[in-house]
């Protein structure tokens, strides 16, 4: 309980300097750690596998079960402008910003036609 009267007395000047100051640090062990990954490795192969089935996770929640704003509008819009995004991000030789632009544009189209 303690602690927690510290906290609140912090100045907020000096959380958001030690905030960027830690975030800076990491960012400058990323810089510095980066010129020794060798991104063909097996071990790097299963970080960016990793890396895509927590983002295919994530995305499939929020299209199935959405929270908030997005609880109200209906699934089938959801899905279908998902999956044309993917269409059209496969066409467009696997371009993030067609994908995503599209399936946006589509999902806002099926929810302001309602």
């Amino acid at each position: 309980m303690g602690g927690k009267a510290i906290l609140t007395n912090v100045e907020p000047s000096i959380v958001l300097t030690l905030c960027i100051a830690g975030t800076f640090m990491w960012r400058a062990l990323g810089v510095a750690v980066a010129n020794h990954i060798d991104i063909s490795s097996d071990l790097f192969e299963w970080f960016n596998c990793v890396a895509y089935a927590m983002l295919a996770g994530l995305i499939s929640r929020i299209i199935l079960i959405p929270s908030g704003t997005l609880e109200t509008t209906l699934l089938f819009d959801r899905v279908v402008a998902m999956a044309i995004g993917l269409v059209v991000f496969v066409i467009f030789k696997r371009n993030i910003f067609w994908g995503t632009f599209t399936a946006f544009l589509i999902f806002l189209s099926l929810t302001a036609l309602r």
